[in-house]
C-alpha cells in the first residue's frame, strides 16, 4: 500500500500566532513540532501495513520539514511545482490513502485564530453552498483521483468539518480555537495519538479493501461545482472576474462553475 500526506503547520499542536509559522521568532521550535506529528503519522501508517509513503511540504515555503527525522521508507516532496494540485501535489491514483496533518480551519471560521483558505486575501470561501477549507479543496481532489482519504490532525473545528464530508475519517483534534487564542493538546500526546490513529486508520482500510468494501474516506464528488470567493479587498474580485467563466457577484466577490473538478482548482490556482 501507498500513502499521501499532506502537511500544513497552523493545526499542529501550540502554534496560535503567524510569527510561529514563518523563519524567525519560535518558528524552529514549531516546525520541529510539525516534523515530529508527521514522522508520527508516517511511523503509524508504517505499522498498520503500508509500504511507501509521500509526505508533501504544503506550507509556506513547503520547505518545513526536517527530511532527516522521517521514517526511511518516506519520500519527501518538498518546494511548490506550480500545478494545481497545490497541497496535494504527487497524489495520483497509484495511492492507496491520503491523510492530513497540521491542518486549519477555513476563511470566515471562528475553530483556529489562524483560520483561513490558502491565503489571507480571501475572506471567505463557499464551495456548494459549504463553507470550503483546504481540507475540503484537498479531499475533493483525493476523490478525483480515486483515493479516499482516511486521517486528518489539526483544530477541532477542520477535525469536525472533515467528519462532515468524510463520516469514518480518523482524527486527531490538537487544538481548539477561543478568539484570538487557542487550547492545545501537550506535544508529545499529539504525537502520541496521531501515529496511534493513523495506525489505526490504515488497517482499518487493509481490512475493508480484503473484503472487497468501499474504502473509509472514498468521497462521492458531486456532478456540478458552484464556487464563490469573498476577499477583503475589492480590487481582487476587480482582478478575478477576469478569469474565464468568472462572474462578479458582488464588490468583493466572483463566482465560478464547472462539472470538472479540475476546473475548480484551475479557478483557485488563479484566483484564490
Amino acid at each position: 500500500m501507498k500513502l499521501f500526506i499532506s502537511a500544513d503547520i497552523e493545526g499542529t499542536a501550540g502554534v496560535v500566532n503567524w510569527k510561529e509559522t514563518e523563519p524567525g521568532d519560535q518558528y524552529a521550535y514549531f516546525a520541529g513540532q510539525m516534523t515530529k506529528e508527521v514522522a508520527a503519522a508516517c511511523k503509524g501508517a508504517l505499522a498498520g501495513g503500508v509500504a511507501e509513503v509521500l509526505v508533501r511540504d504544503a506550507h509556506d515555503s513547503a520547505r518545513n520539514l526536517n527530511p532527516a527525522a522521517m521514517p526511511r521508507p518516506v519520500r519527501l516532496l518538498r518546494g511548490w511545482t506550480g500545478g494545481p494540485a497545490g497541497m496535494m501535489d504527487g497524489l495520483d491514483a497509484t495511492f492507496q490513502a491520503a491523510a492530513m496533518t497540521g491542518y486549519h480551519t477555513c476563511a470566515g471560521s471562528t475553530g483556529n485564530p489562524l483560520a483561513h483558505t490558502m491565503n489571507l486575501g480571501v475572506e471567505k470561501a463557499v464551495l456548494n453552498g459549504m463553507p470550503c477549507s483546504e481540507f475540503t479543496l484537498n479531499a475533493m481532489y483525493a476523490a478525483y483521483v480515486g483515493v479516499p482519504v482516511v486521517f486528518i490532525s489539526g483544530d477541532r473545528m477542520i477535525c469536525e468539518m472533515a467528519t462532515q464530508l468524510c463520516p469514518e475519517i480518523k482524527t486527531v483534534a490538537t487544538s481548539e480555537g477561543l478568539g484570538g487564542g487557542s487550547v492545545g493538546m501537550h506535544p508529545e500526546e499529539a504525537v502520541e495519538r496521531i501515529q496511534a490513529e493513523m495506525e489505526q486508520a490504515i488497517k482499518r482500510l487493509r481490512q475493508q479493501r480484503e473484503a472487497g468494501e468501499r474504502p473509509a474516506g472514498q468521497i462521492a464528488l458531486p456532478e456540478h461545482f458552484a464556487m464563490e470567493i469573498s476577499y477583503r479587498e475589492h480590487k481582487k474580485a476587480y482582478t478575478a472576474s477576469f478569469y474565464p467563466g468568472a462572474v462578479r457577484t458582488g464588490a468583493k466577490s466572483v463566482a465560478y462553475e464547472a462539472d470538472d473538478y479540475m476546473d475548480v482548482l484551475r479557478f483557485v490556482m488563479f484566483c484564490m
